[in-house]
C-alpha cells in the first residue's frame, strides 16, 4: 500500500487528488494539508511514502516545504504538482529534493504512474518541463561549469553511465548501450548515487548537467 499527502490551498484539488486515489487499488490516502509548513508537520507525524505538493501556497511555498522535509533525512518522496509550467520552479523543486515533477493537468493514469514512479525511488519529470530544464544550460556559460571533486571517485564505467543518465537513457537502454545486463546496470546506478551523495535519478541529472557530462540538444 503506497501512502499519500496531499498537499494543496485549494479545497477542489485536494478533493479531486483524494477522490482519485480513494479509487485506485494500492493507495492510502494518510492526510492532507493547505500550506507549507503544515505539510512539513505531517509528514512527520504521517510518514507517507509520497507527498503530492503544490508549489505556491499561503506562508511557506511547496519548494521551501520540499527542502526541508528531504533535509529532514526522511523517507518520504516528494511530487510537485503545479499548474505553472516556469523553468524556475522546476529547477528550484528539483533542487529542493524533489523527485518528481508534473503538470496539475496530467491525465489521471500519469498521475498514477509518477506516483508509484516515485514510491518506487524512481523519478518523474513531464516531458514539457524536461525540456524546460534542459533549455536553462543553453544559456549557462561553459566558463561557469565547475568539475565537482566527486567526480574523481567514479570509475571510467560509472562515469559513462551517469552520463547516460544524464542524456535520460533507461536501465534497459543502458544495458543495450553497453552490452551489460540490467541488473550491472542497476547496480552501477545505486553506486553512482552514493558516491555523488544523490537522492535518484533526478539528482544525478542535475549533477551530470551541472558538471558538464551532457550538453543540452539545441
Amino acid at each position: 500500500m503506497t501512502t499519500v499527502l496531499i498537499v494543496d490551498d485549494q479545497q477542489l484539488q485536494r478533493m479531486g487528488f483524494k477522490m482519485l486515489l480513494d479509487g485506485t487499488p494500492g493507495f492510502s490516502v494518510v492526510g492532507e494539508a493547505t500550506n507549507g509548513a503544515e505539510a512539513v508537520r505531517k509528514v512527520e507525524q504521517t510518514r507517507p511514502d509520497v507527498v503530492l505538493m503544490d508549489v505556491r501556497m499561503p506562508g511557506m511555498d511547496g519548494i521551501e516545504a520540499t527542502r526541508r522535509i528531504t533535509a529532514a533525512g526522511s523517507r518520504t518522496h516528494v511530487l510537485i504538482l503545479t499548474t505553472f509550467d516556469l523553468d524556475e520552479y522546476v529547477y528550484a523543486g528539483l533542487r529542493a529534493g524533489a523527485s518528481g515533477f508534473l503538470l496539475k493537468d496530467a491525465r489521471p493514469e500519469e498521475l498514477i504512474a509518477g506516483i508509484r514512479a516515485v514510491a518506487s525511488g524512481d523519478s518523474v519529470v513531464a516531458p514539457s518541463l524536461t525540456r524546460k530544464l534542459m533549455d536553462a544550460y543553453l544559456q549557462k556559460p561553459a566558463s561557469t561549469i565547475r568539475a565537482d571533486p566527486r567526480l574523481t571517485t567514479l570509475s571510467e564505467r560509472e562515469r559513462e553511465v551517469l552520463e547516460a543518465i544524464g542524456q535520460g537513457a533507461t536501465n534497459t537502454e543502458i544495458a543495450e548501450r553497453f552490452t551489460l545486463t540490467e541488473s550491472t546496470v542497476k547496480k552501477h546506478v545505486g553506486r553512482i548515487l552514493a558516491k555523488i551523495g544523490a537522492r535518484d535519478r533526478i539528482q544525478a541529472v542535475i549533477f551530470a548537467y551541472d558538471n558538464g557530462l551532457v550538453e543540452p540538444r539545441a
